[in-house]
């Protein structure tokens, strides 16, 4: 009898699935907002302020008819916040609608990850320099970088163990508009970015083995009502 009782509080103690918290109103708007986007079936929606670093990731996924929210987690943003208009240094993060591009990182690739990826050394870089014909491009170059580019990233950055490109300010790429947006680990959930978007390493990798290339996945990142806005403008 003690082993059955031991056993009702242990399995007592973990919440089952129908008690989930059922979705705020501004997920249900998200999810009947989602159903006129034709030409993706996974979308990753990143929530958050002008004025904040902290910033709350969910992913969804088509299945059928419906839009399913399949994973939510806390993330943080650029350490001035969120921006429509944003330019290159100015510690925010670019808000709007944008395609995923690969994987990368100075670790092999995880198992389980279904998108390109890039084991990176001393020799990726990532431009910053607006001067530059190389700005907004990932470049493999094996000379001296500071005769080349007055601002640059190494791509085997200690945050970029693990990562994923945001295809911002790629087609054209405007000088000046920004440089660098990447998916990646954070330092802790108290540090903002530079202008990326981050992780926790275990959730990052989670999201990393959900996306799939061939759903054509891409990421909203803005404030309830810029999303919601960006998702119906794109819908037409």
């Amino acid at each position: 009898m003690r082993k059955w009782i031991l056993l009702g509080l242990l399995i007592a103690s973990f919440p089952s699935v129908s008690s989930a918290a059922a979705p705020s109103p501004f997920e249900s708007k998200l999810s009947e907002q989602l159903t006129a986007i034709k030409d993706s079936s996974q979308i990753i929606v990143v929530e958050g302020k002008q004025t904040s670093y902290q910033a709350t990731l969910r992913t969804y996924e088509k299945r059928g008819s419906k839009w399913i929210q399949t994973y939510k987690t806390a993330a943080v943003i650029g350490k001035n916040g969120l921006s429509s208009s944003k330019k290159e240094g100015d510690g925010r993060t670019p808000s709007g609608l944008f395609p995923i591009g690969e994987g990368f990182g100075f670790a092999q690739k995880p198992a389980r990850i279904n998108m390109r990826y890039t084991q990176t050394n001393h020799y990726h870089y990532w431009v910053d320099d607006p001067g530059s014909p190389d700005y907004n491009k990932w470049v493999y170059y094996r000379g001296n970088p500071d005769k080349r580019w007055k601002s640059y990233e190494r791509m085997n950055h200690f945050l970029y163990k693990y990562a994923v490109v945001i295809k911002y300010n790629e087609d054209p790429i405007k000088k000046g508009k920004g440089s660098a947006i990447f998916l990646h680990r954070w330092r802790n959930p108290s540090s903002p970015t530079a202008g990326c978007v981050a992780l926790n390493e275990r959730q990052l990798l989670y999201v990393m083995r959900w996306i799939m290339p061939s759903k054509q996945p891409r990421i909203v990142i803005g404030d309830q009502a810029f999303i919601l806005a960006e998702l119906r403008s794109s819908a037409k």
